[in-house]
């Protein structure tokens, strides 16, 4: 049976810290990283059917226009042309996927064909030496130079902010400038499709299977029951991987054309072309308060980009309407409607880059107002959400700074230009942490074996965030099993639809649907015991009530299995849902070359119930050295004639490494959230990121007393501010 919840009220049973495995929230060894380290984990391009041929993507050479002729490719099995291959990436939440049109051009580097050899470098070289006859068009590249649009949505203002900014005792109005950014994921985007009869098995590097299928069956024009997709084991996807890309349609197209296996493997160059990049943005944020460092005014207005038609748009000021208090905001939101690759999705969409530019703000009024950091932010955190009154379901921001700047030693930090070793400036800078809370629709089922082991099976994927683990920790903790009887199976269609990864909702909203699951097989075992299930105790394949003590293997039966169903309700949209944390830097600036060095680092994160200690303190390590990238490295450039995206691999596109992330050190709060389900857990990965840049930035600025709005922080603009 299905057991089906639907959040439409708080949860306040906290039934996970009673039971009795022990294993929840333990920082468990990864369950599958014997299988990667060992190269025994099979990812989208290394599985091998037999006569397997190889597709590589031909890419436009102009920036828009219609293609009038593609040439032959000598040697090649094939180039394949049609108009059900899609122009660039899809979102991943659209269900009704890209769509698909005529042989047009949009952007440099698009996908316009496919050539098909029996040899991965046959293809390649016939790629890249065939010949393209275009009508070629002048289209904008550059968001400066066209008119924006203001979608009606996403605009909001309450009050008079002009006035607010007139009679504020302290008024700050100033623009940041972000970059481009990509994923860059570890794993390049690839995908292998195999036809038998009329259905198709494609094995590929995706995030979200469910919606993926809709929207890979909505292009091919079949039905969902001719597809299954395979992503058993995802290298990274940090949003790139959300929906299908040209790789997965163009080898289906392929592999029914031909009638043999096709794998479409992209270069890393292909990436940063046809995988969606994160917008650049223009950031005007003008704060408004009085001589006690209390809000009056909020103003972000923001420039964003994307291709015409493309309904995404980086939603930058997002946390803006319920992070801090203040009567007269306004949120601008512009789009210029451009012609470089696709705008999408980059890990933590919005708070990433508009957490930034706001914390950074935050402390450029601090310091206008001579009052510290730190006490701004205690003295405007609202109680109810500002723009609605809404409550929060749960807020620990007040208790993030305040154990942050304990932890952190926040007491010794001087002013600006104070401290000085040899020919380095040393300072010390914070933000706040803020990213919304969302969950998903997500089912699984869970079998308990006679044997007394249980098998967990949703389509739910793991990109690298420890979803094996945290999943077969669940069933281990309700159904009283070591960690080690819990077989996880993930990543295909044939299994349950489950969230997906991505939002940093995967955890909560696939776990719950596991615990959905778990319970109801405990259901199942307490009406044998004969006792009410929150009388049952499960452990160690033993069951108890009362007096009675029976193994798991008498009760069973064969197997038994429950499936859970986890749906979002009301509460979504009664409480405002975010999670909040703190971070804090230490950096040395050179006062001759510039460079900045990240001495220490430090994040203070509230998330719900940690299910794996481990695994979430590893997602803040890599959201925070992902903050390091933001304020000092990562900037994806393109050309100002024709769009094209310039630094187009790991040499150019400059993301930290190891002697620029020092050792970091990261703390939970204890929370409960009973609001989003009966985990009580949240999102966790991309909070790890928002704000995490600010805090590097602002400890630039109590370091050498300069300070860069226009990101990254590379030493050529700190040098411009330092003085002689």
């Amino acid at each position: 049976m299905t057991r089906h919840l639907r959040v439409d009220g708080p949860n306040h049973d906290d039934r996970l810290d009673h039971m009795a495995q022990g294993v929840i929230g333990q920082p468990l060894n990864r369950l599958e990283g014997p299988l990667k380290v060992s190269g025994r984990a099979t990812y989208a391009a290394e599985a091998r059917p037999g006569n397997l041929a190889y597709g590589v993507l031909v890419q436009a050479s102009v920036p828009a226009g219609k293609v009038l002729d593609i040439g032959d490719a000598p040697g090649a099995l094939a180039v394949i042309q049609d108009k059900r291959m899609i122009r660039h990436a899809a979102q991943g939440l659209d269900e009704k996927g890209p769509a698909a049109g005529p042989a047009r051009v949009e952007y440099m580097g698009q996908s316009i064909a496919l050539v098909v050899a029996e040899t991965f470098e046959a293809a390649r070289h016939a790629a890249q030496n065939i010949a393209v006859r275009y009508k070629p068009e002048t289209v904008p590249v550059d968001p400066e130079s066209v008119t924006p649009e203001l979608p009606p949505k996403k605009q909001s203002a309450a009050g008079d902010l002009d006035k607010a900014m007139r009679e504020a005792t302290f008024a700050l109005d100033r623009v940041w400038r972000t970059p481009s950014q990509t994923a860059a994921a570890m794993e390049p985007h690839a995908a292998i499709a195999e036809w038998d009869g009329d259905g198709v098995t494609i094995r590929a590097a995706l995030q979200m299977l469910s919606s993926n299928r809709k929207q890979m069956a909505d292009a091919l024009g079949i039905c969902e029951s001719k597809l299954r997709l395979l992503s058993p084991y995802v290298g990274g996807g940090f949003g790139s991987k959300l929906g299908i890309n040209a790789e997965a349609v163009a080898a289906a197209i392929a592999a029914k054309q031909l009638g043999r296996p096709v794998m479409v493997a992209m270069t890393r160059q292909q990436v940063f072309d046809l995988a969606h990049r994160r917008s650049e943005t223009r950031q005007r944020i003008r704060l408004a308060c009085d001589a006690e460092g209390r809000l009056t005014g909020i103003g972000h207005d923001v420039l964003v980009s994307n291709l015409p038609g493309s309904e995404f748009t980086e939603p930058v000021a997002q946390a803006t309407p319920f992070t801090y208090q203040a009567a007269h905001r306004q949120i601008v939101h512009a789009v210029a409607r451009i012609h470089r690759n696709c705008a999408g999705s980059v890990r933590a969409p919005g708070e990433a880059v508009g957490v930034t530019a706001f914390e950074c703000a935050m402390d450029e009024l601090a310091d206008m107002a001579g009052i510290d950091p730190v006490e701004l932010r205690l003295k405007n955190i609202p109680d109810v959400e500002p723009t609605t009154e809404r409550p929060f379901s749960s807020h620990k921001l007040a208790e993030a700074l305040r154990e942050g700047a304990r932890r952190f030693g926040w007491s010794d930090r001087g002013m600006p230009r104070q401290r000085l070793e040899g020919e380095w400036f040393i300072g010390m800078g914070m933000a706040a942490a803020v990213r919304v809370n969302m969950l998903m629709e997500s089912r699984a089922k869970v079998t308990l074996v006679q044997d007394g082991h249980a098998i967990v099976e949703t389509d739910m994927t793991d990109i690298g965030t420890g979803t094996y683990t945290i999943l077969g920790q669940l069933a281990a903790e309700m159904l009283g099993l070591p960690p080690d009887r819990v077989e996880v199976r993930l990543g295909d269609t044939r299994f349950p639809p489950a969230s997906g990864s991505g939002g940093s909702f995967g955890a909560a909203s696939s776990g719950n649907a596991v615990f959905l699951a778990c319970e109801e097989i405990r259901q199942r075992i307490a009406k044998a015991m004969g006792c009410d299930e929150r009388d049952l105790t499960l452990q160690d394949g033993m069951a108890r009530a009362g007096n009675v003590a029976r193994s798991l293997s008498e009760l069973v039966d064969g197997m038994i299995t429950g499936e859970g169903h986890l749906e979002p309700g009301k509460t979504e949209k009664s409480h405002r849902q975010a999670t909040w944390g703190s971070h804090w830097a230490e950096v040395a600036v050179n006062r001759w070359t510039g460079e900045v060095r990240v001495r220490r680092m430090m994040g203070v994160f509230a998330c719900g119930r940690v299910l794996n200690e481990k695994t979430a303190r590893s997602q803040c390590l890599g959201g925070m050295s992902f903050g390091i990238g933001i304020a000092l490295t990562e900037a994806m450039e393109h050309d100002p004639r024709d769009g094209h995206a310039v630094s187009r691999d790991l040499a150019e596109y400059h993301i930290p490494c190891h002697a620029d992330v020092p050792p970091l050190e990261v703390h939970f709060l204890p929370e409960r959230d009973p609001y989003v389900g009966p985990l009580q857990a949240k999102g966790l990965g991309e909070l790890g990121i928002c704000g995490a840049g600010a805090a590097v930035l602002n400890a630039i600025h109590n370091a050498c007393g300069v300070r860069v709005r226009d990101l990254p922080a590379t030493p050529d603009k700190i040098i411009a501010g330092l003085d002689p």
